[in-house]
């Protein structure tokens, strides 16, 4: 069988207005999926609050790119297992724009270890990041959701919470928890008019900065069966399209963005 170039797709970045007048806060939005999320609501209209705890750079490179596009962003760094900081960005965030409509709890940590030897301080570290994180961030965000009128949560799952990985017990326990809480939360949050959903990515092609971890390169070269990686843009499409007024009867799901890679 001849074999077909599959080019990426660029829909995350397709001009529009639908999220024109919207604003979201994207933690981890400094990069890769974070960054291809972040510039995708701008580009649907919304003005976008960066999150970045370290990532500077990566944070400065994507107010450039989003303002170069037309778009209306800042930065605001601050560590998401942190309750007064959070609870400060989100003040910052709704000074700044004068409201908020969407939160994206992107932010996350990538670490490998067998189970044997995994540390109670790192399981910790993971759990506060991506539980405690989005847990924070759902609850400070939660008031101005409500006042104007609804909005949408969304969480950035992973893959390997729904079909297991080699030694990522920590990483994996944390998404599946964040699947769900996604459900819980989209009950308790329906009658506020509040939509919350899980977007899980598959093998998507972004720079893993893993130090120290062993080398799984083979295993991420893993190509699922449409025959190529996804970009972050296709991820962040999927994200852009929830936070959309096309998917207010959407919520309490857990989709997958992975070419055929998990079948559920």
């Amino acid at each position: 069988m001849s074999s077909i170039e599959v080019k990426p797709s660029t829909a995350g970045m397709t001009p529009g207005r639908e999220l024109a007048g919207k604003v979201a806060l994207v933690t981890g939005g400094a990069r890769n999926i974070g960054r291809a999320i972040s510039r995708s609501l701008a580009a649907g209209g919304a003005k976008v609050m960066i999150n970045a705890r370290t990532s500077r750079e990566e944070a400065e490179a994507t107010l450039a790119m989003i303002e170069s596009a037309g778009g209306d962003a800042a930065i605001h760094y601050a560590d998401v297992t942190d309750p007064d900081a959070v609870a400060a960005m989100v003040e910052a965030t709704v000074k700044r724009f004068g409201r908020l409509d969407i939160l994206v709890n992107n932010a996350a940590v990538r670490m490998e270890a067998r189970f044997a030897d995994i540390r109670l301080d790192e399981w910790r570290h993971v759990m506060h990041t991506v539980l405690d994180g989005a847990f924070l961030c759902s609850q400070a965000v939660l008031p101005h959701l409500i006042r104007a009128g609804g909005g949408a949560i969304v969480h950035i799952g992973g893959q390997s919470g729904h079909k297991g990985a080699r030694e990522r017990v920590h990483v994996i326990t944390a998404k599946a928890g964040i699947a769900g809480m996604t459900k819980a939360m989209a009950i308790d949050l329906a009658e506020g008019g509040i939509t919350v959903n899980c977007v899980v990515p598959g093998s998507i092609d972004t720079v893993r900065g893993l130090p120290g971890a062993p080398d799984r390169s083979e295993e991420r070269k893993a190509i699922p069966p449409i025959g190529r990686r996804g970009e972050p843009e296709e991820l962040a499409a999927m994200v852009r399209m929830l936070c959309g007024p096309d998917s207010r009867f959407v919520t309490g799901q857990a989709i997958h963005v992975n070419g055929g890679g998990y079948m559920p």
